[in-house]
């Protein structure tokens, strides 16, 4: 876990899961930048259209909440 947090382009996982991450990172840091070839990489990677949705969502909603959070000052509990 502790190679992962660190840099997950080093760690080691499986390329599915690189590849997951690879889409979640671009996702979040540029998501104007977002193309066709990034949902094709998921499918070649062997993602389902479902799973690529599900991973597609789970990343949105988690920025979404993170923002809500830092637009409206909430603290992080200790």
């Amino acid at each position: 876990m502790a190679a992962l947090k660190a840099d997950y382009a080093t760690a080691s996982i499986s390329e599915t899961d690189r590849a997951m991450l690879v889409y979640v990172d671009k996702l979040t840091r540029t998501p104007a930048a977002m193309t066709a070839d990034d949902v094709n990489a998921l499918r070649q990677a062997g993602f389902s259209d479902s799973a690529i949705l599900d991973i597609c969502q789970v990343a949105a909603y988690y920025a979404f909440v993170n923002r809500l959070a830092d637009g409206l000052g909430v603290e992080l509990e200790s």
